[in-house]
């Protein structure tokens, strides 16, 4: 038998709730006499300045606490599941979906396929909107939930629900004018596909997106993620150089006609293009301000930023002119195909200020999904020992934080950092996603 409400789990010292005596067990049933759904109706429900919440004890007591505080403030109470339901499964089939890519043997929890609308707002998730009901759409646009991430691909409806193989998937510029009459900010995205949604159908995509301007803020284009593991699956080729080139003028002529009307760049080519195409990063003002970096959109150039603010800063405390300058040391940067090139120009930068540090940068390669993935974070433990085992480390070696499952020390293939540095015989230093953590790894700080 399910039990009424939503279970708490822990009250945060000093808030509302533990003024109230909520302890964890207690169910929230309601507020203000409505049942409620998941986090969205909680957050929503509590944003009043007085409200009336029922609990049950766990003692079975049902308690109604009348409550008074102000406008949006947060009840201090955090519940067993963050959606205060179940997540929502892909009902897609999309041509291009890397799960479907992963080899067999991966714990269970990696072939779960999400596209849960709550997710893009909570943890900046896209998806495709396939799995909304009007009823779903209009609760986004009665509770102003923005920005909402949309995955949307192609605006072709056909082509469409051929990518994602649901017959629903058509309706999507229907969706977003909805959202876009609303006021509902959005962010899009697109996985481009050779031969399939490129060239002509990649243009009539952009232009249709950028008729939601202002509210549809930013439009990314990525190129397909192709793993060693496409049995059975629709036939997709990797993009060449060439590809690549025609991608970017593409992007780069519908960034100027967005310019000019509408004072942003609008749509931005992952860094992928740029390494592929073999041209360089755009300048930092292109990016309007890294609004797309968890699609990889400028993540290298606002590394370099970064890394080089903290070597002028370095510079400007004297280090020129101080003992530290002739600090010495050696390490060993892991790394994917993709980011290698560039880690070598800003440890040559590195060098000009402190010339006896010496740091190698070893380009893995993927055979755990296949040599055609070149990101780092798509690196496994096995790859790794396999890139590094008989080499001189140095003192230590340098892995960047997407390697491993989020919050925790284990990377894709379930190998511990603890047994990468057993096997290696070399401490590991996790370097976080950003410029001055990366120079603080190299110069030992």
């Amino acid at each position: 038998m399910m039990e009424e409400g939503h279970k708490i789990k822990t009250i945060a010292p000093g808030s509302i709730g533990e003024e109230l005596e909520l302890e964890p067990g207690d169910r929230v049933l309601a507020v203000n006499d409505q049942k409620i759904e998941d986090v969205f109706d909680y957050h929503y429900l509590i944003n009043d300045e007085y409200i009336e919440l029922t609990i049950l004890k766990a003692n079975g007591e049902e308690w109604i606490l009348e409550i008074e505080k102000d406008a949006e403030e947060d009840l201090g109470i955090e519940f067993e599941s963050s959606l205060m339901d179940d997540y929502h499964s892909c009902t897609n089939k999309c041509i291009f979906c890397f799960i479907d890519q992963l080899p067999k043997g991966m714990r269970p929890t990696m072939y779960f396929k999400d596209d849960d609308s709550r997710l893009s707002f909570l943890q900046g998730n896209y998806i495709t909107l396939t799995n909304m009901k009007d009823k779903d759409l209009e609760r986004i646009i009665k509770y102003k939930l923005s920005p909402i991430n949309v995955s949307v691909h192609t605006t072709n409806p056909e082509l469409r629900c051929m990518m994602l193989h649901n017959r629903f998937a058509g309706k999507i510029a229907e969706q977003l004018q909805r959202l876009y009459e609303a006021g509902i900010f959005m962010n899009g995205q697109i996985v481009l596909c050779k031969g399939v949604n490129d060239g002509d159908e990649l243009r009539k995509t952009i232009g249709d997106l950028g008729r939601f301007l202002p509210y549809m803020e930013s439009l990314s284009v990525v190129p397909v993620g192709l793993s060693d593991h496409r049995e059975g699956l629709y036939p997709l080729e990797p993009f060449t150089p060439e590809d690549a080139r025609e991608v970017i003028d593409i992007i780069h002529g519908y960034q100027d006609i967005f310019m000019e009307e509408y004072a942003t760049h609008f749509v931005h080519a992952s860094d992928e293009w740029y390494i592929l195409a073999g041209l360089p990063l755009p300048d930092e003002e292109n990016y309007d301000g890294y609004v797309q970096l968890e699609n990889g959109v400028g993540m290298l150039r606002l590394q370099e930023r970064e890394f080089h603010e903290a070597l002028r800063e370095a510079v400007s405390e004297g280090i020129l002119e101080s003992e530290d300058r002739n600090k010495t040391g050696q390490c060993t940067i892991a790394t994917g195909k993709l980011a290698g090139p560039f880690l070598r120009e800003l440890i040559k930068d590195l060098n000009d200020v402190y010339p006896n540090i010496r740091a190698d940068v070893v380009e893995v390669t993927n055979y755990f999904f296949g040599p055609q993935i070149t990101v780092s974070g798509l690196l496994t433990g096995q790859d790794i020992i396999r890139a590094l085992e008989g080499r001189d480390l140095g003192h230590r070696l340098l892995l960047p934080v997407n390697v491993l499952r989020s919050g925790e020390d284990v990377l894709l293939d379930d190998i511990h950092i603890k047994e990468i540095e057993k096997t290696l015989q070399v401490p590991i230093r996790i370097v976080q996603s950003n410029g001055k953590d990366l120079y603080n790894a190299l110069t030992f700080g």
